[in-house]
C-alpha cells in the first residue's frame, strides 16, 4: 500500500537515489541523455534541499516524491520500478494543493507522458524556450495550472 507524507532529513538518500534513477527516462527524447548529472553533483541540489517536500512510500521504502518552492512544483519523480501507478498523479496533486492556486512547472519538450500528466490536472504550456542542461541544449515548456 502506498502511503504519503512530508519529507524528513533521514529520506534524503532515497530521494536522490529516485532523482537519478528517474531523471535519464526523463531525458529520452528531450535532450541528450549524456546530459544527465547526478543530483548531488547538480548546481540544482540547493534548489532541492531548500524545497518543501514530499514522500511516496511503499511500506517502509519511499518510491516518489514531490517538491514546491513557493507556486513552482520544481520537483516530480518517481522510481522507474513503479512507474503507472498512480503516484505520480498523486504527488502532483499533494503539491497542487501545497502551492494552491497559480502553480506551475516546466517540463522537457520531450517528455510526453510527463506533459499529459500535467495537462490531465489543468495545466497548459504558456511558454517554450530553449534551456540548457549540462552543456546540452534542450526545449522546456513552462506549464500553469488553469484549472
Amino acid at each position: 500500500m502506498i502511503t504519503y507524507r512530508s519529507y524528513e532529513e533521514k529520506d534524503w538518500q532515497a530521494i536522490c537515489q529516485i532523482h537519478d534513477r528517474a531523471r535519464p527516462h526523463e531525458l529520452i527524447g528531450s535532450c541528450d541523455p549524456r546530459g544527465f548529472v547526478p543530483i548531488e553533483q547538480d548546481e540544482e541540489v540547493e534548489d532541492l534541499k531548500r524545497a518543501n517536500k514530499f514522500v511516496a512510500c511503499d511500506d517502509e521504502t519511499i518510491v516518489g516524491f514531490v517538491g514546491v518552492d513557493e507556486d513552482y512544483l520544481a520537483w516530480l519523480y518517481v522510481d522507474p520500478s513503479h512507474y503507472r501507478k498512480g503516484i505520480g498523479r498523486e504527488l502532483l496533486k499533494i503539491g497542487i494543493r501545497e502551492i494552491g492556486e497559480g502553480a506551475w512547472t516546466i517540463a522537457l519538450d520531450g517528455n510526453k507522458k510527463a506533459i499529459a500528466l500535467y495537462e490531465s490536472e489543468g495545466f497548459v504550456e504558456i511558454e517554450r524556450f530553449a534551456g540548457d542542461n549540462a552543456g546540452y541544449p534542450c526545449t522546456c515548456l513552462k506549464m500553469k495550472r488553469v484549472k
